[in-house]
């Protein structure tokens, strides 16, 4: 039996907990405070933070299994969890100072959404002034600080601008199908005033101070291996939960219990196989990737393809598996207190996102054809 990793231990330890807070999240729609404190507890959120400030700068592949592990109890928790780490790989491209200001506490949490805003930041004397509204804030509830991907004006070139979250006005705009626990609200900032400092080029190694071949992947790449793995988490529940339907279950109409149908058995067998694959995929591509960095210092095209591929294959492939088991169910899956519906809605909302797009089937195609890519890589 392959070794677990004890961090991924911590987060199977914390299933019951979490699974027991999933409604109480969806309704609230953000993570309860008895979860929040302890995946804080946990140091779930300082897994992707450089040592120097504490945290365990964990592969990409054993961070996955964590995600995954958390998701199957419950997906929002899962996402939050992915989402906050993934900001905090910008501990790697501050000033330590800085670094351990923002992130040096066990608390030290940044929430931001995604770039492409419209807003520019005018640059002034000792720094940047900033107004604009930014939407998608997953983890607001729990956070700190708070990020802004924004172009600097007069210049074609973006940067990520920190603040305080006390600086921020929230506008409760998250009313959702799925992923509800998230808190991906919406914030604004009127002539807000930011150091140089505290304004750097993410993912660029003008800025970057460590030498650690997780940050040379990018912050979009840990993402996509994160969610990878939410999305499997979200599957892997929702399979445990109908391997464990009573075995007498007999669906509206039909003459024999679900068990003895050869289709169910089939869609079962076929279900474990592409779950199975699916993560086998994910964690070779991530490790192959991470590899090549230790040795030669940077990925190469194929690998930021596969890794591309690795990530949609996973999201996608748990949907299909989430919507074939729940449809199963029958008309007793649409219940709330029944274990399929939420993870039915928290699989196609994740599937929305820009990491598990069908759309990135044709770039990775157009890559391995040799052909220019149409679409963002």
């Amino acid at each position: 039996m392959p070794t677990v990793h004890p961090q991924v231990q911590k987060a199977r330890d914390l299933t019951p907990l979490i699974a027991a807070a999933s409604d109480e999240n969806d309704e609230i729609r953000e993570l309860t405070k008895p979860v929040v404190k302890a995946l804080i507890d946990g140091g779930f959120f300082t897994m992707l933070k450089t040592k120097s400030v504490g945290g365990m700068e964990l592969k990409p592949s054993i961070f996955a299994q964590v995600t995954e592990a958390l998701a199957t109890a419950d997906g929002s928790t899962g996402w939050v969890v992915c989402q906050s780490n993934g900001c905090s790989t910008t501990s790697a491209y501050l000033h330590p100072n800085i670094a351990q200001e923002i992130f040096g506490r066990p608390d030290g949490i940044v929430a931001w959404g995604p770039p492409g805003s419209p807003y520019e930041a005018t640059p002034v004397e000792g720094g940047y002034r900033l107004t604009g509204k930014w939407r998608f804030m997953s983890g607001s509830q729990n956070a700190t600080w708070l990020g802004a991907h924004v172009r600097v004006a007069g210049t074609k070139e973006t940067k990520t601008f920190l603040y305080p979250k006390s600086s921020a006005t929230f506008h409760d705009i998250w009313h959702t199908l799925g992923l509800r626990g998230t808190a991906s609200n919406e914030y604004s900032v009127d002539n807000l005033f930011i150091p140089h400092e505290r304004a750097i080029y993410r993912d660029d190694r003008r800025d970057r101070r460590s030498d650690s071949p997780l940050y040379r992947f990018t912050s979009t790449q840990l993402y996509s291996i994160g969610f990878g793995g939410v999305a499997l988490g979200i599957a892997r529940g929702t399979m445990d939960a109908f391997l464990g339907l009573p075995r007498e279950k007999i669906r509206g109409g039909a003459g024999k219990p679900m068990v003895e149908n050869n289709v169910v058995q089939s869609d079962v067998a076929q279900a474990e196989a592409k779950w199975r694959s699916a993560r086998y995929f994910l964690h070779a591509a991530a490790d192959e990737a991470f590899e090549t960095i230790e040795e030669r210092g940077e990925m190469d095209l194929d690998q930021r393809t596969r890794l591309r591929l690795a990530s949609t294959w996973a999201i996608q492939s748990s949907r299909e598996i989430v919507n074939t088991l729940f449809h199963h169910c029958g008309s007793w899956a649409v219940f709330e207190e029944n274990p399929f519906e939420r993870r039915l809605r928290d699989i196609d909302t994740v599937a929305q996102q820009g990491q598990g797009r069908i759309l990135h089937y044709e770039t990775v195609g157009q890559v391995m054809l040799g052909v220019a890519p149409e679409n963002i890589f």
